[in-house]
């Protein structure tokens, strides 16, 4: 089974936004592979589905960005996941250009606060993270601002894009392998 986790902020004033890019993947996961909603469990929604015929559990964490660890670790626990070789977290990152997806086996937080408080609770840097640029923050501007800003329109088919090659990388490491989605997925897109 797998344990995969979608970041963002809950509540309507944060829809859409590129903190919430997490979020937007995993509710285009559960609408194509029709994952029924299971619930809140641990402070987060969730469902249970099929993705490649694994079993997997769909997560939104309802506590904020900077809280994230703790319903990911309640989950996981609860759900006998081993975060190093069965959790997919999905994320926005300012480093890559709207459109552009890395994934990673392991790694440091890099900045973003979500990823940081999921490896203070759960003790490890190792777990698959599928990073979805959303775009460096513009010069003067503050950090939050930005990522709680929305896509201007010529950025919103790239993200949109980006969502879909997120769910196709989910996929491919369910179905193959992390090295066989890396060697697909982290290529430089271009006109991007």
């Amino acid at each position: 089974m797998y344990l995969i986790v979608g970041l963002g902020n809950p509540g309507r004033q944060y829809e859409a936004t590129r903190h919430n890019m997490g979020f937007d993947v995993i509710d285009k996961l559960v609408e194509e592979y029709n994952v029924p909603q299971s619930g809140v469990k641990f402070n987060a929604m969730y469902g249970k589905g099929r993705i490649e015929g694994q079993l997997v559990i769909l997560m939104k964490p309802l506590s904020y960005m900077n809280l994230s660890g703790g319903p990911v670790r309640d989950m996981a626990n609860y759900f006998k996941i081993d975060p190093e070789t069965e959790m997919i977290v999905i994320y926005d990152d300012i480093d890559l250009e709207p459109g552009q997806l890395r994934i990673r086996k392991k790694g440091s937080a890099g900045g973003h606060n979500g990823i940081k408080h999921i490896i203070q609770q759960l003790g490890t840097q190792t777990f698959v993270r599928i990073k979805v640029g959303v775009g460096a923050k513009p010069k003067g501007w503050d950090l939050a601002d930005h990522v709680l800003g929305r896509f201007g329109s010529n950025e919103r088919k790239l993200v949109e894009e980006a969502q879909e090659r997120a769910c196709k990388a989910v996929e491919m490491i369910l179905a193959d392998s992390v090295d066989a989605a890396m060697n697909q997925f982290n290529k430089k897109m271009e006109n991007v």
